[in-house]
């Protein structure tokens, strides 16, 4: 069974005045933060530079909900192409500033999201969630995405 995220008109022709790409330092620097809040092992706004540069160029794209100047929400996101899903956006970072949750910047987020895979000719959006998130779960649960697997890891280092 598979679902799909609804997407309306407006969205799907351009990302609102609000929402756009953190693209250059400075508005990633500005993103850190907020990433922070997801990735509380992103030691210094230089690490996390140095990863978006390396990611960037295989890549990955930060999008943003912005408050003037102030990040409220970010997907960070890359095309991909595997056998398993074949052409794909895949979402590496989901997050909303706990100030700013419950305001709809996430589903909005995803509805751009959707919106920028079809137009990219992607067949699936995908995402990863860790087991203990049970309320990004349910998020995920109540804006269409479906749990398929479980993914796992092993320390190389």
């Amino acid at each position: 069974m598979s679902t799909t995220l609804a997407v309306p008109e407006d969205v799907a022709a351009a990302p609102p005045a609000d929402m756009r790409h953190a693209d250059d330092e400075a508005s990633v620097v500005a993103c850190y933060p907020l990433m922070r809040q997801l990735r509380p092992h992103l030691a210094s706004e230089q690490e996390f530079v140095a990863r978006w540069r390396r990611q960037h160029a295989d890549g990955y794209r930060i999008l943003v909900v912005w408050d003037a100047e102030n990040p409220l929400a970010l997907a960070g996101y890359r095309i991909q192409d595997n056998l398993l899903h074949g052409r794909h956006l895949f979402i590496d970072d989901l997050v909303t500033n706990e100030s700013a949750r419950r305001g709809g910047h996430g589903r909005r987020l995803l509805a751009q999201l959707a919106a920028e895979g079809r137009a990219s000719g992607c067949t699936k959006l995908a995402l990863g969630a860790a087991m203990g998130n049970s309320l990004g779960h349910r998020f995920y649960f109540r804006n269409g995405l479906l749990a398929t697997g479980f993914g796992f890891t092993m320390a190389l280092s």
